[in-house]
């Protein structure tokens, strides 16, 4: 029998179609795959036909140089720009404000065809070293008030270009659902003084039903409330709001964490598109007791139709169990 089921975060509801259930192989399958032949600007050699770089890790040459491990660049099309004045005014009895902000690509490796998932560890520890070096930068400005990480892997995942990359954007304001997540946890703190995703953790480690993995500092698990089939999350065990704070030792567990669960994702789904979204606190706010940063992936199995955009629930014909029991197995 269906049931429905309530994020403890959001208070979004989900209905788990159980009898809709569905495994793996009975979806259709739309793995990436890597054309060649074509002209891309990410490859060595090709950097002055990019925007100059604002930060690279390399073993050789000067900016703007082959000799690059991992670079960061502002976006030859940015959705928002970091010059200028923020400015907010009415336009009648609307409200509108100037398009302050900041976007930047980070191209994860010099290999063409490589992924999050065949890269060398080091390449995807280095994303996070770099984005941890960006935001600590970019957060000086009292202009930004939020800073997303997040990356489009395949083109039915919003991909344009097949070579490694993320994308990070800044922006004035702080994002609805961003708003959302952060009120939800904060009345989970108010009514029971605890994090809410503290206690997450807590509660899938002792009854490991959604456990995928579990590494020193970090758990993996399929989230009770799961919006899609496969939905993962990376949580730190250790409480903190703010992704930029890891620790030395933390960047290198989440780096290998990571890895093995996306090649979880191309055993079991056979290399499929997916979303991968780093959630942390608004840049301007102080340590937050009541938020914890985390790491959401979402493999892009099914899609959004008109019943989930005409009352804001979620269909989700994989229980969480069972997606967890495949990827653990996996």
């Amino acid at each position: 029998m269906p049931e429905l089921r309530k994020d403890p975060v959001t208070g979004r509801w989900v209905i788990i179609a159980t009898e809709r259930a569905r495994r793996p192989q009975d979806f259709s399958r739309q793995s990436v795959e890597f054309k060649s032949g074509r002209f891309c600007p990410y490859c060595p050699g090709n950097e002055l036909r990019t925007t100059p770089e604002i930060l690279a890790y390399r073993t050789r040459g000067g900016a703007n140089e082959p000799g690059w491990t991992t670079r960061v660049i502002p976006s030859k099309f940015p959705v928002l720009r970091v010059e200028g004045q923020t400015t907010r005014k009415a336009d009648g009895l609307y409200d509108k404000m100037s398009g302050i902000g900041a976007h930047e690509v980070f191209i994860e490796t010099p290999g063409h065809g490589e992924t999050l998932s065949t890269m060398p560890v080091k390449r995807v520890e280095d994303i996070f070293w770099a984005y941890r070096d960006r935001v600590l930068d970019l957060r000086r400005d009292v202009r930004l008030r939020h800073i997303m990480l997040f990356k489009n892997h395949g083109e039915a995942a919003g991909g344009v270009l097949d070579h490694s990359h993320s994308q990070l954007i800044a922006l004035p304001v702080v994002p609805k659902r961003v708003d959302e997540e952060l009120a939800g946890a904060k009345r989970y703190f108010d009514f029971r003084e605890r994090c809410v995703y503290c206690d997450i953790v807590a509660q899938e480690q002792e009854a490991p039903d959604r456990l995928i993995a579990e590494s020193e500092h970090f758990l993996v698990i399929s989230p009770y409330a799961a919006r899609f089939p496969f939905e993962t999350w990376i949580v730190p065990k250790s409480h903190a709001s703010h992704a930029e704070t890891m620790t030395h030792a933390e960047i290198p567990d989440l780096a290998a964490t990571l890895q093995r669960t996306v090649r979880k994702f191309d055993s079991v789904l056979e290399r499929p598109p997916y979303n991968l979204i780093l959630h942390s606190a608004p840049v301007q706010d102080h340590p937050l007791a009541h938020y914890h940063w985390h790491l959401e992936i979402i493999p892009k199995m099914t899609y959004v139709a008109g019943f989930e955009w005409g009352t804001g629930f979620y269909i989700n014909p994989t229980p969480p169990e069972e997606s967890a029991k495949f990827l653990r197995e996996g």
